[in-house]
């Protein structure tokens, strides 16, 4: 279990997060910001994680708690719990720390870990990105990852079901 144990030291907590964020800077790396659901690992999910985590030194992800989950996709949701969410995407090797939140929206902990690059996917515009205008009040940027066609949550659910 001493590897589980490893896995899970990348899950971060509010009062962590400050403290490990000042190491990542004190070293001079680059934060790098994304969230999500990722209820259902896939091919568009990792691709996606690979070109954010490319984009600078260290990549946190925000995750959805499944309140959070639930509020955003419905009742039916999310398949996969935070915990078992978590440790899937600390068990990447690319991937440096992940912060569980129950908000909507990751605005309060963006406020928080104040990234020097956040990322969402290309279905968003710039403008609609929670927490855009902190990162560019601070100077940081705000960067569109094109999504891989053909995989979403939502069509592989609906495969799973037919």
């Amino acid at each position: 279990m001493e590897k589980l144990e490893r896995i899970k030291t990348k899950i971060l907590s509010r009062e962590q997060i400050k403290n490990q964020c000042n190491i990542w800077r004190f070293n001079e790396k680059k934060i790098v910001f994304t969230n999500g659901c990722f209820d259902i690992l896939h091919l568009g999910h990792i691709e996606y994680l690979i070109q954010a985590a490319d984009l600078g030194g260290i990549l946190l992800i925000g995750l959805n708690s499944d309140v959070s989950v639930k509020a955003i996709k419905g009742s039916d949701r999310p398949f996969n719990s935070e915990e078992s969410r978590a440790i899937i995407l600390a068990s990447l090797s690319f991937v440096d720390g992940l912060i569980i939140f129950d908000e909507e929206t990751p605005y309060e902990l963006i406020k928080l870990v104040k990234p020097d690059i956040l990322v969402k996917g290309a279905d968003y515009s710039v403008d609609q990105i929670a927490g855009h205008d902190i990162v560019q009040a601070h100077g940081g940027e705000v960067v569109t990852i094109p999504l891989t066609e053909g995989y979403s949550t939502t069509d592989l659910i609906a495969r799973i079901k037919r």
